[in-house]
This record gives structure tokens, sequence and C-alpha cells, in this order.
């Protein structure tokens, strides 16, 4: 693991054994993430987002989900070695995670005040007086207008950009190294949506921490990462610089799912969308899972699954840059 490399997940696989089988949630999934860098990973539905991340922060349910293999290295640490107390005082300390739904995600019983001072003194120590100070603090560093009166408000009384500032504000209590944000906009307007994200990038710089910033949002992307990872069906398929995916994209899916942003002024009926549907994870077609919805599809697709490549710095796996496309 490099000094630079605050997270580097090598190989990691996680499985859920269901009645009808076992479906493979994450299959070989590797990244790293550096100090002070922000990390997109994109994809549709379904494609494995959400379970990096809550592969990562061992929240994966059980049953019927386990992780089945690979590592999780923070810090040179490999996380799964952890015992479950050891994990929980890394979790919300050292590694913290926004959802992307903050009304069900923050208590209704409890004031906002409280659910930030709740994680303070789990993991600082400091007393109530110490703890609601700081959580006064943290609101009005996620920009909340009277922070004082606010914290004792519940969540049905906020609007829906406050209550994810507000989750962002308890991220933000102990002062993690990584921040994970999952879909952090999804159920916010889009003048809300460009605040968080200008907010979290901020934040980021003033904090000098990690993101990864999980998302089916090209546009937030290309506002927010230094470098992008692109998911199908439980695998990376492309990982490169923000730049390099939207200037030179790889992959045959990376290159589908930029073409399916709207532009201004395009007719309805040129919208393009990416034709079929994400294979069955539960029994998954021989060859590349993404053979039957691409442009380029040749035999070789059909029987072998590509590996991931390094061409010009990106890591790809397609088999258009093997030595076997052209045979």
């Amino acid at each position: 693991m490099s000094d630079s490399n605050l997270l580097s997940v090598k190989n990691l696989s996680t499985s859920f054994f269901l009645s009808d089988g076992v479906l493979k949630a994450l299959d070989g999934v590797s990244f790293d993430i550096s100090r002070g860098e922000t990390l997109g990973v994109v994809g549709e539905s379904g494609c494995g987002k959400s379970m990096t991340a809550l592969s990562i922060m061992s929240l994966v349910p059980n049953p019927p989900g386990r992780i089945v293999g690979g590592e999780i290295l923070f810090e040179g640490n490999d996380l799964r070695k952890l015992s479950g107390k050891q994990m929980k005082s890394v979790r919300g300390n050292d590694i913290a995670m926004i959802f992307q739904e903050p009304m069900t995600s923050l208590n209704p019983v409890f004031t906002v005040g409280h659910q930030i001072m709740e994680s303070i003194i789990l993991h600082q120590n400091l007393s109530r007086k110490e703890a609601k100070d700081n959580a006064i603090e943290l609101l009005e560093l996620v920009k909340i207008p009277l922070a004082k009166e606010r914290i004792y408000e519940y969540p049905h009384q906020l609007s829906g950009g406050m209550r994810q500032r507000v989750m962002i504000a308890i991220a933000l209590a102990c002062n993690p190294k990584l921040l994970i944000c999952d879909e952090p906009t999804t159920a916010l307007d889009v003048t809300v949506q460009a605040q968080i994200i200008t907010l979290i990038n901020q934040l980021r710089k003033k904090l000098n921490m990690s993101v990864m910033m999980i998302t089916h949002d090209m546009g937030v992307i290309n506002k927010s990462a230094d470098r992008v990872m692109v998911m199908y069906a439980g695998k990376v398929v492309e990982l490169s610089s923000v730049g390099e995916i939207f200037n030179n994209p790889k992959h045959p899916y990376t290159e589908a799912l930029l073409k399916s942003i709207p532009k201004i002024h395009q007719p309805k009926d040129e919208l393009y969308t990416i034709e079929g549907m994400v294979p069955d994870l539960m029994s998954p077609t021989p060859g590349c899972l993404f053979a039957d919805r691409c442009d380029y599809t040749k035999a070789v697709c059909r029987v072998k699954s590509p590996e991931l490549i390094e061409k010009d710095n990106v890591k790809v796996r397609c088999h258009r840059y093997s030595d076997e496309w052209d045979n």
C-alpha cells in the first residue's frame, strides 16, 4: 500500500446467500483512495456502488450477505480482521458515511442536536456541555443559520436540504479521515444539490479529508471528483481521472453513460438510452456482462470475461484493449 493511499481495497467480493442461490453483489473490486482525494463512483442502480460502501463500513446485512474475499486496507490495517468492537471505533470516527435519504437516516424522535452530540460523546469522551458546543459549531460549519436554536428542532421541522446538512454535520462530528457520500443529493432539488456538493468540496479542502462520492449523476462527478470509478454488475469496468473519463472514455459502458446525459435544446426524441437490462447476477452469462448491451461486441466477448487492464494510465475491463481483439 502506497503511503499516499488512505484506503486500498483489493479484490473485494461480497455475496448474498439466498434461497434461490448465491448473488455476487461485488466480484473482485479493487481501488485506492489517496489522502485528500475525491473518488467518484458511478453506475446504474444495482451495479454495486452502495454495496462497496457498506462492505467498507462492515454494514453488509448478515444474513443473507457476507464479504467472502479480499482486503480493505485503511491506513495499512485490514478492516476485515478487526473485531466488531474495534470496527465500531473506526466507523463514525475515522470513516464516516452520509446516506442518501436523510429523513429515514435521522431518528424522528430525537432532536438534531441530540443526534450530533451522540456521536461526539461516544467517540471523543466529551461532557454534554462540550458536546453541545461542538454540535453548534458543526451546524455553523455546514452553514445552517440560527444553529443555537436549530439543535433543539426535530428532523421533520427541517427542509430536505437542512436535513442533509445535519447528516453531514453528524458525519463530520469526529473529524473523519474518509467521508463516504452515498448519493447525498438524490432526494434534493437541483439548487440544493449544487449547494450540498459545493459544501462537501469546501469541507474536504478545509478539513483535508478524503471523499468517496457515490452517485448516478455524471454532473455531480464532473463538479466534485478527482478520479472516477465506473462500476457495472458488481465489477469495476473503468478507473481513470475525471478529465480522461469525460474527454476520452475507454469502456463502452462509460461511453453510453456519457451519451445518456441530456443536452440543452436536445429534442426529446433524440435522448440516448442504453438498450437492454443489467444481467441477472444470480445466473450470469459467460463472457463480458455488458456484451448484450454493447455496440462493439465480438465473439470473444461472449465466451471470455475481460480482465481489468491498464491502458494509457487508465484501468479498463474490455477486450477492445487486449491482444485478442484483432484475432
